[in-house]
């Protein structure tokens, strides 16, 4: 028997572009009840990253494609397929790396291996929607001799930002000597300051603010004003706005705010011509508001959830939903004097018409850091096998 864990250092969520690093160890147990401890031998080991794509056949119709065959390979074959038993299309796989061939290793022994790799940056996020699905893994397979092939799947999650992809990294202006053995050191130099980069671009794009304002009015005059300081946030961060009714015409009852997600399927991949898109809902804000002069919300964006991203099959963008009450009657006629004493009781009429209407703010959505939201992250760091 032997113990095979695979351990991600930073955390399950990565940025497109940075460089995974996994350490994975390979464990020989010497178990206290055994007698007779022996060697344990490995023919070989291999690591590979991929993305599964799965769509809805409900909402989702895709061209046939000649490359998705079934898999048919027999479990004791020796061909690495890190996708194998996996529901939907690889989309997107990194080459394979051999992390060792004839590994033997004693009663109590382990080694550990390395495996890094750059995540590609043209691929898409991670998301798992109503109508498509986006999962990365990594794969690890290795299998002992004469014997099955072994699957261990890491899952994480990517985060795609706009704008690194065509970055140009300026040399350093210190000249050093060329050394070979520093290769890996430049490497996650390199990844340190993409890093680095995404921060400072997500910084500087979700801190500028310039106030917005907005009239409520329906067909009978104006409800209100709404202001919002800013349109563009990070996953993680809150979305915050004001109202002020006090120089409204019409009285508003009610309001609520919803932060929704609008997942719309490219047209040529439409299951139905317009077929209609698919909202969900993140945070909601309901109030009463009747003789309210001023109010306001704040709805928090999760760390989990998925920016706004545009692929050639699927698009997702956010949104602000409003839906308002306002009163079908003038202001005085919205309560009813309940005495004629010195301590005068004022009581809402039990029936009153009303009239609804909606309004939708369009806003983006960036993403974080990908260390804040590893925090949060359904995937664990460490992952382990036992073959």
């Amino acid at each position: 028997m032997i113990e095979v864990v695979a351990k991600l250092g930073r955390g399950p969520v990565f940025l497109a572009g940075e460089v995974l690093e996994c350490v994975i160890t390979f464990t020989n147990p010497l178990s206290a009840l055994s007698t007779s401890a022996s060697s344990e031998m490995l023919a070989w080991a291999s690591a590979q990253i991929h993305c599964q794509f799965h769509a809805s056949e409900n909402r989702v119709a895709l061209p046939p494609s000649d490359g998705s065959k079934h898999d048919v390979q027999a479990e004791n074959e020796t061909v690495f397929v890190p996708n194998r038993g996996e529901r939907g299309q690889c989309i997107l796989s990194t080459p394979p790396k051999i992390l060792f061939c004839d590994l033997r290793l004693d009663p109590g022994e382990s080694k550990s291996y390395s495996y890094c790799e750059t995540l590609p940056v043209d691929g898409p996020p991670s998301f798992r929607g109503q109508s498509v699905k986006y999962v990365y893994k990594l794969t690890i397979g290795c299998q002992r001799v004469n014997s099955p092939i072994k699957l261990l799947r890491v899952p994480f999650r990517v985060l795609v930002l706009h704008g690194l992809k065509d970055y140009q990294f300026p040399q350093d202006e210190a000249v050093a000597p060329s050394n070979p053995f520093l290769e890996e050191e430049e490497g996650l130099k390199k990844d340190s300051r993409l890093a680095d980069l995404a921060t400072e671009l997500l910084m500087v794009a979700t801190s500028r603010r310039s106030l917005h304002l907005y009239n409520i009015s329906n067909t009978r005059g104006k409800v209100g004003t709404f202001c919002i300081f800013k349109t563009v946030y990070k996953i993680g961060e809150d979305v915050i706005g004001t109202f002020n009714f006090s120089e409204g015409d019409i009285p508003c009852l009610q309001f609520s705010v919803s932060l929704q997600t609008e997942e719309s399927i490219q047209e040529e991949f439409q299951r139905r011509r317009g077929q209609p898109v698919s909202f969900t809902v993140h945070a909601r804000h309901q109030e009463s508001c009747l003789h309210t002069a001023q109010s306001s919300f704040s709805l928090p964006i999760p760390l989990s959830s998925t920016p706004g991203f545009t692929t050639n099959i699927v698009s997702l963008k956010w949104r602000l939903h409003f839906e308002f009450v306002t009163s079908g009657e003038s202001a005085g006629t919205c309560l009813v004097r309940g005495s004629q004493s010195e301590a005068v009781t004022w009581t809402g009429v039990e029936q009153m018409e009303v009239d609804t209407f909606s309004w939708d703010l369009p806003i983006k959505v960036l993403p974080t850091n990908p260390i804040l939201a590893s925090y949060v992250s359904q995937f664990s760091s460490t992952n382990s096998i036992t073959i």
